[in-house]
């Protein structure tokens, strides 16, 4: 769930209040260690504060012995950069069950609980998550601006537009060259980066794992694994198939999408707002943009967005459910949508209650009774 500034020291404060161990997970540089230093500034100046960052290599050696370090703090332990050792998960269990109530801690990681799967194992029941994302349009002046740039803070705030485009083409380095060793994750970053770009032609698209492994020349498995590794970091979303009991034949595979358009239009090399315009992948960039703001702003979980598609017919970009009712969402570039025949088949269908048409337009209206066409923002 997407969590602006003062909605994230709220939610965090509320976690607090059940788990003894709560996580904050999001990609790198996405205002994580931001939230917790201004939730820390709101504290009792009493309060015990413990911060352990784990790229510094002075707080790294502190734990080395992570229970002989931890066992005696009391206050807030805050453990930044958690997936460079997943290691301390265990300890963290041990320390909890001791049952010390003047003790909570908050981890901060940079890879999703599927990545760094000793703590949903470990910490069962004992742990909360709390998923924090980019900048978002309900934090932002200029819609526009969020969908060239991208949300992460600064790239969004950079100076100019060749400033973020810089920012945004060395996090890609990083990223590949250190952020995914540092996972433990030994893949050539030339390889993985190959497939991230090649999948930037797939984005709004079902995934091909056969065409792609054909592509770069390796098995059907490894471009699978390559595509978690993406999932599990952050920065690719993959939108599971909806099933009913149909004698049709429904699409089984994911469809795949950015998760940040600013990451997407550098690794297609897009600079200027006129060279992303111009391109072909306009209508597929600017609907994945959408599609991942409007989940943020429902408020979704991963575990609750599906797409519908039968094979060579009818298909709807988003299906979700809320309250016991199933609602559907179509994302559509351009300046008046109209009703589809796969609308109304996914109505009938699946029996929505509702499709929402986002578009970039400014008007809201109605195209039946059941299909109502709204803006973005």
């Amino acid at each position: 769930m997407y969590l602006a500034r003062d909605n994230g020291i709220k939610r965090l404060n509320e976690y607090l209040e059940i788990f003894p161990v709560v996580a904050i997970l999001g990609p790198r540089q996405c205002g994580k260690t931001t939230l917790v230093k201004l939730f820390i500034e709101g504290l009792d100046k009493k309060k015990k504060i413990h911060f352990f960052d784990l790229e510094d290599q002075y707080d790294l050696a502190q734990l080395e012995n992570p229970q002989l370090t931890l066992e005696d703090l009391t206050g807030y332990v805050i453990i930044d950069e958690i997936q460079r050792r997943p290691e301390i998960f265990p300890v963290l269990r041990v320390l909890v069950d001791k049952k010390k109530h003047d003790t909570q801690f908050i981890i901060l990681g940079s890879a999703s609980r599927d990545l760094i799967n000793q703590s949903s194992e470990t910490l069962a029941g004992r742990i909360g998550y709390i998923e924090l994302t980019p900048f978002s349009i309900s934090n932002i002046d200029s819609v526009e601006k969020l969908w060239l740039r991208g949300g992460f803070p600064l790239s969004y705030l950079a100076k100019s537009q060749s400033a973020s485009f810089l920012w945004r083409k060395e996090y890609i380095k990083t990223f590949l060259e250190r952020d995914i060793p540092n996972l433990g994750i030994r893949i050539p970053a030339r390889s993985l980066n190959q497939f991230w770009q090649m999948l930037a032609h797939f984005h709004g698209q079902t995934f091909n794992a056969s065409q792609l492994a054909t592509s770069l020349q390796v098995s059907g498995p490894t471009v699978k694994n390559y595509l978690n590794i993406l999932s599990g970091t952050f920065m690719i979303r993959q939108l599971q198939p909806f099933f009913i009991n149909t004698k049709k034949r429904l699409v089984k595979a994911p469809k795949i999408y950015f998760r940040d358009s600013g990451i997407f239009h550098a690794l297609l090399n897009l600079e200027t707002k006129e060279s992303i315009k111009t391109h072909p992948m306009l209508g597929a960039s600017w609907e994945g943009f959408a599609l991942e703001e409007f989940i943020r702003k429902e408020g979704l979980r991963e575990d609750e967005c599906f797409f519908w598609s039968v094979h060579n017919g009818p298909e709807i970009d988003l299906v979700y459910e809320k309250n016991g009712k199933k609602y559907g969402c179509e994302f559509k570039y351009s300046d008046s949508p109209k009703a589809s025949k796969s609308m109304f088949s996914a109505i009938d269908e699946l029996g929505l209650e509702k499709i929402t048409v986002i578009y970039p337009g400014k008007k809201n209206f109605l195209l039946d009774k059941r299909i109502e066409v709204r803006s973005l923002d």
